[in-house]
């Protein structure tokens, strides 16, 4: 059926193209996807065949509607049509007419169109000729320019004589874009139309020509870098021959500038010289140039005479540390007296700090503090599961893949030779067959040996003297000795409730509320909130579960004010519940004391104090000692030493020597699943066994601490401070120490003395008559030291630290958890 039957036709199924525009008098493949077009082509191959073949304005449309639809269409002939077994249909159409797409008249099961035929409007003349001619010459000039247009376009071009039709079969041939296909298709003027052709015609073979050339020129410039390289190799045998040495390398000049703006020192510049020498020997294509290479690099990068310049203002320093931590005041006096001593004294080597402490506490970012006090730059490297020494100092360059360690990457990250580097985490160092860190740390943390530290990589001398140490570690047990003692170590302590209160108030709260978008005037949390989140909620000698727990409250308060709840909102006692749901943690003395046999000890963990249940029973037998509560071997042997005790003193504690042969005891320790070690349960232990056999309960508000000889001496004990917030926490009134104790109570906040009565003790016969309620009632603010070692105030003693005391008496901290 020809054009005249697309003429008369007013509605016309449509097929949308996602990609083609199909013209008059061209013939053309499809490949049908879609079910509806499929369909429409089932129904059209039993009618006339005709079908309104229509572009999408944007092919990525499915189910296109008038306004996804080129106006202009190509009605056409479904000539034939193949089905594939992957369930597309592939026809083969040829145009007939133009025609104007007027409207959708029909969606379903496809686009039906009422459509308006198109009449092309034709003219004869020379102009018309000329444009032929043109367009000839251009489509001539394509060919030449390209591979890619097919014999067959050529022949067919050449043998078409109608206007119209030629710009129709060029237009729908060559590699035009949807847009200008169907501008072209919408000219319904031939001249207009072969005008349209003469400009995308002339801009293609512009584009061909452009891509020509700078293909050309790419191929040259290959070619002329294989001969200049030929040429290279010509000269260099000639200058051998004539015993020349080569043109300096402008690369290996502007290296060398590089290392002598760095102005390292002259051993260093004379390892540069001999790499540089060899560098030049080098071809740029050989493996080693490209190693030499990047280690020169680092030679040039690294801040051989690079220094920032120390702010001495001791008023700025402590106002920034100051606001940046609460408290610590042995720390901020320390690095004042660095500053003070600096400003005096211009050359001095940089201090070796270690801050060791609990969890939460703030070490790492006090280093931070530091630096910006000092205003250095920081760095910080964590340890943490480093088991590799060549991470410390690096690998040899002989290996693959080599690199300086990481004191030294720090330092060129810092871009200065005197930054406040921190080592995060040094406790957590481990060793393998790959060597030992922490003796690698040996060399870079004595003062004495780290002005000429020689990292494997660089294999010269970089001076670490002005560098400013800062450790952080835990617990210092797991540190090996000889590394702890170039170390100053600096505790901080775990907080007071009072101190958390005051904290959170200060610092955590205004934090988490910038942190979730809130103001001050949206949440008040009140001080008692404060408290009853410390107490039930978070169980540490830190800050950070204290911190987690008021930002799950700020985000529920802002959860509510997202919901348009913009009323402000106060946080007491009881809003907290309600908030972060039933309490975590409670305070358990009065459920598990009170009874004979059950004492409560104190123990030291690295996350701080903790009170600790030790309970007693007895069973007719032989006088046998069984313990429980994954005790380690430390405990297990103050357990026998304070049996032992018992059995050689009865007459003296007045206890019934056939009752204890004739008694099996039972020692439990509660919680064993977690592992618990020490000697300082013996006063505990021996308590426990006192009350047992005596069949009186120790008073309940009480707490004790200490390990015992077979003599019945107490010895002190590490770890005091913390065991004592562990045991107000918990609602402890008195607490029952050694005597060589005493001086560690001086770091104690005044309020936690002033809460808690302190009973000090030598030996086991000053511990019986404190333990039961016979005694006569002291009161809680602690009197003036009587001769007799009854209770009383601190003296005023030179400042011992808690960790001091556990150096002087070692083999106390290697656990978990540790009376």
């Amino acid at each position: 059926m020809g054009a005249d039957s697309a003429v008369r036709t007013n509605r016309l199924p449509l097929l949308p193209l996602r990609s083609d525009v199909v013209f008059p008098q061209t013939v053309v493949p499809l490949v049908i996807n879609r079910p509806s077009g499929i369909r429409l082509i089932d129904e059209v191959m039993v009618g006339e065949r005709l079908v309104g073949l229509v572009s999408q304005l944007h092919p990525e449309i499915d189910e296109p509607t008038m306004g996804d639809l080129f106006p202009t269409i190509c009605v056409g002939t479904v000539l034939k049509m193949l089905k594939f077994p992957d369930g597309s249909t592939r026809i083969v159409c040829q145009g007939q007419t133009r025609a104007r797409l007027l409207r959708v008249v029909q969606t379903e099961p496809y686009l039906v169109g009422e459509v308006e035929p198109l009449e092309e409007v034709e003219e004869e003349g020379v102009q018309i000729d000329a444009l032929v001619h043109h367009i000839t010459r251009l489509f001539q000039r394509m060919v030449d320019q390209s591979q890619q247009i097919p014999e067959e376009l050529q022949v067919a071009a050449m043998n078409t004589r109608e206007p119209g039709r030629l710009a129709d079969l060029l237009a729908s041939s060559l590699p035009f874009s949807i847009e200008e296909r169907q501008v072209m298709l919408g000219e319904i003027n031939v001249r207009l139309r072969l005008e349209r052709l003469s400009q995308f015609l002339s801009r293609q073979l512009a584009v061909l020509e452009l891509s020509t050339k700078i293909q050309e020129q790419v191929g040259s410039e290959l070619s002329k870098a294989q001969r200049d390289h030929f040429l290279r190799q010509q000269i260099k045998a000639i200058q051998e021959e004539l015993g020349e040495g080569e043109a300096e390398n402008p690369e290996v000049a502007e290296l060398w500038d590089r290392i002598k703006a760095a102005n390292p020192p002259e051993d260093v510049q004379r390892e540069a010289e001999r790499e540089l020498e060899r560098l030049v020997a080098m071809h740029p294509s050989s493996a080693e140039y490209s190693i030499v290479r990047t280690y020169l690099d680092w030679l040039a990068l690294l801040p051989w005479d690079k220094a920032s310049k120390d702010r001495l203002d001791l008023r700025r320093a402590r106002r920034i540390l100051d606001t940046d931590h609460y408290d610590l005041e042995k720390i901020k006096e320390r690095i004042l007296e660095y500053l003070a001593v600096r400003k005096l004294k211009q050359d001095m080597k940089g201090p070796i700090l270690c801050f060791a402490g609990p969890p939460g506490t703030g070490k790492t970012s006090l280093g931070k503090s530091i630096a910006k006090a000092l205003g250095r730059e920081f760095v910080r490297v964590s340890l943490g599961g480093v088991h590799d020494e060549a991470e410390i100092r690096g690998h040899r360059r002989t290996y693959v893949a080599a690199m300086p360690g990481r004191i030294i990457q720090g330092i060129r990250k810092a871009a200065t030779n005197n930054p406040v580097f921190m080592l995060d985490e040094v406790d957590k160092l481990g060793n393998d067959f790959r060597g030992d860190p922490s003796a690698a740390l040996l060399e870079v943390l004595d003062p004495e040996q780290n002005a000429t530290f020689r990292d494997h990589y660089l294999d010269v001398d970089f001076d670490l003297s002005k560098v400013m140490f800062i450790a952080t570690a835990n617990v210092l047990e797991t540190i090996p000795t000889p590394l702890l003692d170039r170390m100053e170590v600096l505790h901080l302590p775990g907080y007071s409730e009072e101190e958390k209160t005051l904290i959170a108030q200060k610092y955590i709260i205004p934090k988490q509320l910038d942190a979730h978008g809130l103001v001050a005037a949206d949440l008040d949390i009140t001080d008692q909130a404060v408290r009853k989140v410390i107490a039930d909620y978070t169980r540490e000698a830190g800050l950070r579960n204290l911190e987690r727990e008021i930002a799950a409250v700020c985000r529920k308060i802002a959860r509510r004010r997202a919901e348009g709840k913009k009323k402000a909102v106060t946080v007491g006692p009881t809003q907290v519940a309600e908030l972060l749901g039933p309490s975590r943690y409670y305070r358990e003395l009065a459920d598990r004391t009170g009874l004979p046999g059950v004492a409560t000890g104190l123990a030291w963990t690295p996350t701080g104090g903790e009170i600790l249940f030790i309970e007693a029973t007895g069973m007719p037998g032989k006088g046998a000692l069984t313990l429980t509560g994954l005790l380690g071997d430390s405990m297990r042997e103050s357990a026998q030493a304070a049996m032992s005790y018992l059995r050689s003193h009865a007459k003296l504690l007045a206890l019934d020597l056939s009752k204890l042969a004739k008694t099996d005891v039972h020692i439990h320790v509660p919680a064993g699943a977690v592992p618990k070690d020490g000697p300082s349960a013996g006063v505990a232990i021996a308590s426990a066994l006192i009350s047992l056999f005596r069949d009186k309960a120790i008073k309940s508000e009480l707490a004790m601490t200490g390990e015992v000889t077979l003599t019945g001496r107490v010895l002190p004990v590490g770890g005091v401070r913390d065991k004592i917030l562990a045991a107000r926490r918990a609602g402890i009134r008195s607490v029952l120490l050694p005597r060589h104790n005493e001086k560690d109570l001086v770091e104690l906040p005044a309020d936690v003395k002033a809460d808690l009565t302190f009973r000090f003790v030598d030996t086991l016969d000053d511990v019986i008559p404190k333990l039961f309620d016979e005694e006569p009632a002291k009161a809680r603010k602690p009197a003036p030291v009587k001769p007799s070692g009854r209770v009383g105030a601190v003296k005023p003693q030179k400042p011992t630290t808690s960790d001091e005391a556990a150096a002087k008496f070692p083999g106390q901290h290697h656990h978990r958890r540790r009376p």
